[in-house]
């Protein structure tokens, strides 16, 4: 959350407009450079630690900020996600009265988010109309790439702001095409950390984990891939050239989340790619199907 990460200023006193997060503007590039989450006069928080030492954040609250009991700072935390869960249900009724299924890929940075999304276009575009909102901290090249696969895409910069929010996202919904029937992929920043607690209105999170980045990742972030429904395990390709152990990630990710689903992908030979597009086919009419029983 924002105030463990450090990327929204949790200062005692800051004001709603401090607090607020970047909103996604319909430009046909990324956001100008320092476009994001505020930051003020705030000295760095510095620790001396003994060599050897670990540091859990303390507190109740996980996190330690200076001047900052672990009340104020869980009071801090609650209302940032109580706001972004209104800004959340919002986009989720929106993107259900347009008949669009949302997918939030999120990950490590060099996870293969984009080369798989960009992959999924080329295959999908045919089926249905697919639209994607990119999360970066700066440049558009991944929205670049998006648009040159052929669909439609608005890159949200965060600056130095470490996820996506539901604000940003209804902002960004505001400059894209909601096609009856269509894809939405959002690309949140790569990171999994705060990704994990910000609900974007997405139907479901799907976390994208390389074999490149060892097999432990699910229990070193346990709360990215507890929030997730779908794990793809990608660059699978490279599995005869690397140690990574598929048995005990597999494994890992279930001690974490029993009820995870998980594919193995390479998004660039396409490995396993048509059982992932398969997911999506059932779990987009299973949504259908609930939607339409609740009107």
């Amino acid at each position: 959350m924002c105030t463990v990460c450090g990327c929204m200023e949790a200062k005692e006193g800051a004001s709603d407009h401090d607090r607020d997060h970047a909103h996604a503007h319909a430009h046909d590039g990324a956001h100008p450079r320092g476009y994001g989450h505020h930051h003020h006069d705030h000295p760095p928080h510095e620790h001396a630690h003994e060599q050897g030492a670990s540091h859990d954040g303390g507190g109740l609250a996980g996190v330690h900020v200076p001047g900052m009991n672990a009340r104020r700072i869980i009071e801090i935390e609650r209302n940032i996600l109580g706001k972004n869960n209104e800004y959340a249900a919002a986009n989720r009724a929106r993107l259900a009265a347009a008949g669009v299924f949302a997918l939030n890929f999120v990950s490590s940075p060099g996870s293969g988010k984009t080369t798989l999304l960009v992959r999924a276009i080329a295959d999908l575009k045919a089926d249905c109309p697919i639209a994607v909102i990119e999360g970066d901290q700066q440049t558009a090249n991944d929205a670049e790439r998006i648009r040159a696969a052929g669909a439609p895409a608005i890159q949200i910069n965060t600056g130095k702001g470490c996820h996506l929010d539901a604000h940003m996202v209804g902002h960004a919904l505001d400059a894209l095409p909601l096609d009856l029937g269509g894809l939405l992929f959002i690309e949140n920043v790569g990171n999994l950390v705060c990704p994990a607690a910000f609900d974007l209105g997405e139907a479901h999170k799907v976390v994208v984990l390389s074999v490149t980045e060892g097999e432990d990742k699910p229990l070193k972030y346990p709360d990215m891939f507890a929030a997730a429904d779908l794990m793809l395990i990608n660059k699978v390709d490279l599995i005869p050239h690397l140690d990574f152990d598929l048995e005990r990630c597999v494994e890992y990710a279930r001690r974490i989340n029993p009820r995870i689903e998980m594919l193995t992908v390479s998004a660039r030979t396409g490995e396993g790619m048509p059982a992932f597009y398969s997911w999506i086919a059932r779990r987009a009419e299973a949504a259908r199907v609930a939607n339409r029983a609740a009107e």
